[in-house]
């Protein structure tokens, strides 16, 4: 049975760190399913295989990322409500968020089924990887339901303090994966399309291991009889929720142009690149599980009007999230050319050309990756003081500084320029975010004048 969990007493330092540490745990998982996916089509089908599946990273983001915001979008709401021990309301946000859930992916759903050739297309998407990359996205995109379910699911159980849930859902979908990705790829044959076929039975599992947990809790438990329909509950979640979906689509659109660029390089270019691309997810795992960490914490505090607990909590996630970077930063630098070499195959030329590449843009990223963390930190705090506005803005200001990145600097210093993408546009969202969180909490400390409380 899900366990869930107030979080508006006790140490904010052990109380983000314990919710957070399944979320890492579940992340290592669903990293690891992504990187034997990555391993799989680069040694077994080679370099085309993987600058295609590559190619369509940006793209599978873009569709994923509005996924995720719909449903990290409700989750705050349930965390206000959790928060202000409002079992009533909170039971009303759950029944609506579910229905808004339906509609979302249907949505979503058909958006992608459309835009997915005219997108690549325009991306000048190589001839020769382009059936592969179509054929890898279809199946993918096919499965936006089964990402829905698992995305409103988890992002339900994280907003009532349970992390473990999750966690046993992404290893259940990642031994899942990994086993269909060798059996569909090396066994049956299957190509890119058995990479994403295996990749949506694990998201299967998972989702049906959330969705049987929230099933058992009883302050979201409502008879089916006894959910009308709230108009004005419905519009308050998706004012919470656009923003959020709008944000990650406009920093996906920033991803689409610089893989544009990229995809002037060449293949053996593609593939280092991807190569670096898989290994993003491996540096932010830390970053993300502190992110859903705090967007919780501070939602529930928010929603008790612990203003000062708020405020001690950020600080914490923010130091831990900068140690973490710099761990994470160092072992990359030690084992990072080992880590990408093992996904690239070739000729012993092609491959250590693609090895380089790829160990360079790495390299950068992971000397600048306290900037990111610190991203994740302040964007979930705003997320959970229930703004998410301003992280949408900040999403402007990371396709404003990739897009004048790509464009400006590989006209000063080659090729080189466009490594440095990644990280110019973390620096722009830090800006807009650290600034809007302060400026936020110091007007909530003068509304809440008097009513805080350790």
């Amino acid at each position: 049975m899900a366990s869930v969990k107030n979080m508006t007493s006790g140490s904010p330092l052990r109380i983000l760190f314990s919710f957070a540490l399944p979320l890492m745990v579940g992340n290592v998982f669903q990293q690891l399913y992504t990187l034997v996916d990555s391993m799989v089509v680069g040694k077994a089908l080679g370099l085309k295989a993987l600058a295609a599946v590559g190619n369509g990273e940006w793209l599978n983001w873009l569709v994923l990322s509005m996924i995720q915001g719909f449903a990290q979008g409700f989750s705050i709401r349930l965390a206000q409500d959790f928060g202000a021990n409002d079992e009533g309301r909170l039971k009303k946000t759950y029944a609506v968020s579910l229905r808004l859930s339906v509609l979302c992916a249907a949505g979503v759903l058909c958006f992608a089924l459309a835009a997915l050739r005219p997108i690549l297309r325009l991306m000048q998407t190589p001839d020769e990887i382009f059936p592969i990359t179509v054929t890898y996205l279809s199946v993918i995109f096919a499965g936006v339901p089964i990402v829905m379910a698992y995305n409103f699911g988890a992002s339900v159980l994280r907003s009532l303090g349970d992390s473990r849930t999750p966690l046993k859902a992404m290893i259940a979908a990642s031994l899942c994966n990994i086993v269909l990705d060798l059996l569909f790829v090396i066994v049956l044959h299957w190509g890119v399309a058995g990479a994403a076929a295996a990749t949506l039975f694990g998201q299967a599992v998972s989702a049906a291991v959330c969705i049987c947990s929230l099933r058992k809790i009883e302050v979201i438990r409502t008879p089916k009889s006894e959910r009308p329909w709230d108009r004005r509950i419905a519009i308050e979640l998706l004012k919470l929720a656009m923003p959020f979906a709008f944000q990650n689509l406009i920093i996906s659109v920033g991803g689409l142009v610089v893989q544009f660029v990229i995809n002037g390089y060449g293949v053996l270019y593609m593939a280092g690149f991807t190569a670096t691309n898989k290994l993003y997810g491996l540096l932010e795992i830390a970053a993300i599980s502190y992110g859903f960490a705090l967007t919780t914490y501070v939602g529930q505090n928010y929603g008790a009007a612990q203003i000062r607990r708020i405020r001690k909590g950020v600080h914490t996630g923010a130091l831990m999230g900068i140690m973490t970077a710099v761990l994470i930063g160092a072992a990359m630098f030690l084992f990072g050319r080992q880590i990408v070499g093992a996904f690239i195959s070739g000729t012993p030329k092609d491959a250590a050309a693609a090895v380089e590449i790829a160990y360079h843009y790495l390299c950068i990223m992971a000397a600048f990756l306290p900037i990111l963390y610190l991203l994740h930190s302040y964007r979930s705090s705003l997320q959970g003081l229930g703004d998410t506005i301003m992280p949408m803005v900040s999403g402007g200001a990371e396709l404003v500084m990739r897009i004048l990145t790509i464009l400006i600097l590989p006209k000063l210093i080659g090729r080189e320029g466009l490594f440095w993408a990644e990280v110019l546009a973390w620096a722009g969202a830090d800006a807009v975010l650290l600034l809007s969180y302060y400026i936020r909490m110091a007007d909530i400390s003068r509304r809440f004048a008097g009513k805080t409380a350790e």
